[in-house]
């Protein structure tokens, strides 16, 4: 009976799990084939098939907005991924030491990962909003002086994105960092005390080189949403003013579904593709080597 049920066993998992990889495969990586294609014809409101060759990326590097896209997302990127991973070690770090009220704490760091980058964008327009938000506040409480007007400057709305950006993603890097922490030993740290080495110290050149996994995982992630942000920006700032606030995911969204130049959209899309693969494919590679 058992020689007759093996080759059930075999083939029965497979057979379960076909239909959702079949699935995956065609949603995912197949229209992202159909969009490089699309990307190479002069569709413009409706999809048409006839061979422009590179014109659409010719445009695309000719355009002004872009590259003001693209000159945002590396502003946004770098500050968005450095100061999510400092505040979120940092938080890491002070909850690691068993304070009182730390589930209450961990709970108010993470919150904000729990609602949407639409309700997030929608909370610090208001707060940030100049005839609303903080700056209305503090001429309230008397400080005329008081500006914050950064929403409605075009050089400085893209550091409205990125505090928002950092306030919802930092307890998401507090948590991983922290769950990490709590599988040090603690006779390391008793150890290297003994040898007389401060606190910080410990953390700086010990505990945190140890966690060079899931700092590698952690900076993965979050350079991921840095690339692909959409709804923050379309909710805080609506990439504007006039387009200052335009990252690559916006400025195809506005192309692609608004002004009906599909393949100009569909290019773009594939520079935020490459983008994501110039970060995701060598970490990958370097981690299949290292189990190797």
């Amino acid at each position: 009976m058992t020689t007759q049920t093996r080759p059930a066993t075999a083939w029965l998992p497979k057979l379960v799990v076909a239909p959702s990889f079949a699935l995956s495969l065609f949603f995912i990586y197949g229209l992202m084939v159909w969009n490089g294609y699309l990307s190479l014809t002069p569709s413009r409101l409706l999809p048409t098939y006839e061979w422009a060759g590179w014109a659409q990326y010719q445009a695309l590097w000719e355009n002004e907005r872009f590259h003001v896209a693209m000159r945002n997302l590396g502003v946004f990127g770098s500050l968005f991924i450095f100061g999510a991973m400092a505040l979120g070690i940092l938080l890491a770090v002070l909850l690691d030491q068993k304070i009182r009220g730390e589930g209450v704490l961990r709970t108010i760091y993470l919150y904000p990962m729990a609602i949407s980058f639409i309700v997030t964008g929608t909370a610090w327009k208001w707060i940030l909003n100049p005839g609303l938000g903080l700056e209305h506040l503090m001429h309230q409480w008397g400080f005329e002086s008081f500006r914050f007007d950064w929403l409605v400057d075009p050089d400085r709305a893209i550091y409205c994105v990125v505090i928002a950006g950092v306030w919802q993603s930092a307890g998401f890097v507090m948590a991983l960092f922290l769950a990490a922490l709590r599988g040090i030993d603690d006779a390391i740290i008793k150890a290297a005390q003994v040898d007389g080495a401060s606190l910080p110290t410990i953390y700086l050149r010990i505990i945190l080189p140890s966690l060079r996994p899931v700092f590698f995982s952690t900076l993965m992630v979050v350079s991921h949403m840095a690339i692909k942000s959409f709804d923050l920006v379309m909710a805080l700032t609506g990439g504007g003013p006039g387009y200052a606030t335009d990252l690559p995911a916006t400025f195809m969204y506005t192309h692609a579904f608004t002004r009906g130049q599909i393949g100009l959209g569909a290019a773009s899309a594939m520079v935020m593709l490459i983008t994501v693969a110039a970060i995701v494919v060598p970490y990958l590679y370097s981690e299949l080597r290292s189990k190797r």
